[in-house]
């Protein structure tokens, strides 16, 4: 049986920065671009993360300019290189902060408080304010 199980995180922030495009051709042949950014959150104490898009995913940073609020759905990846650990912020998307759902709440800066997850995951967890321990 195989068990398999979709995560997917999101992030909101400030679009601080926008670095170079890279683009070149693969062992195989094969073009490639990717570009990366920088995102900081919006919080007491804001963090500053960077993060590349993959080939066509680049142009959805060219509709967006530095100090829009957005919001980035990543994947975080892992690889060892010679005895070190290198970690990889693999956004799939990003958009502004506009297009995000109407009914999503909202903090006080117009940032989504929460993740909502997608309508096909509703239901499916155990509601933790109804368990039966003592802590």
């Amino acid at each position: 049986m195989l068990n398999v199980r979709l995560y997917f995180m999101e992030i909101s922030g400030k679009l601080i920065q926008k670095l170079p495009l890279q683009s070149g051709v693969g062992k195989t042949g094969t073009a490639w671009q990717k570009q990366e950014f920088v995102i900081e959150t919006i919080e007491t104490y804001p963090k500053k993360i960077c993060a590349n898009l993959w080939g066509d995913k680049t142009d959805a940073l060219n509709a967006l300019n530095i100090g829009d609020q957005v919001i980035m759905t990543f994947n975080l990846e892992s690889r060892e290189f010679n005895g070190k650990w290198y970690t990889d912020v693999k956004a799939w998307k990003i958009e502004p902060v506009a297009t995000a759902p109407s009914n999503a709440p909202q903090t006080g800066n117009g940032v989504p408080a929460a993740n909502p997850l997608p309508e096909e995951f509703e239901g499916t967890f155990v509601d933790d304010s109804q368990d039966d321990l003592p802590f």
